[in-house]
């Protein structure tokens, strides 16, 4: 059951993302990039709450983004 639907939301995202890497190439457009990132992270978030263990890996890879994005604690 949770595999049917994990697959019914990972297929279509698929080709989804497939369709869009296409189009990105064939864009110049600096703002596609952005959007492209944030369906990226919208994907994620969605998958992520389907499998507890995604959902792990995913927070670790979101929580290494926000350490390096902020400043270093003076010394």
């Amino acid at each position: 059951m949770m595999l049917n639907t994990v697959l019914k939301v990972y297929v279509p995202t698929k080709v989804f993302l497939s369709q869009q890497a296409k189009r990105f190439a064939q864009q110049t457009e600096g703002a596609s990039g952005i959007e492209y990132a944030i369906i990226a992270a919208m994907v994620a978030v969605v998958i992520a709450g389907l499998s507890p263990d995604v959902q792990t890996a995913v927070t670790g890879i979101f929580t290494k983004i926000k350490t390096g994005l902020n400043p270093p604690a003076p010394a």
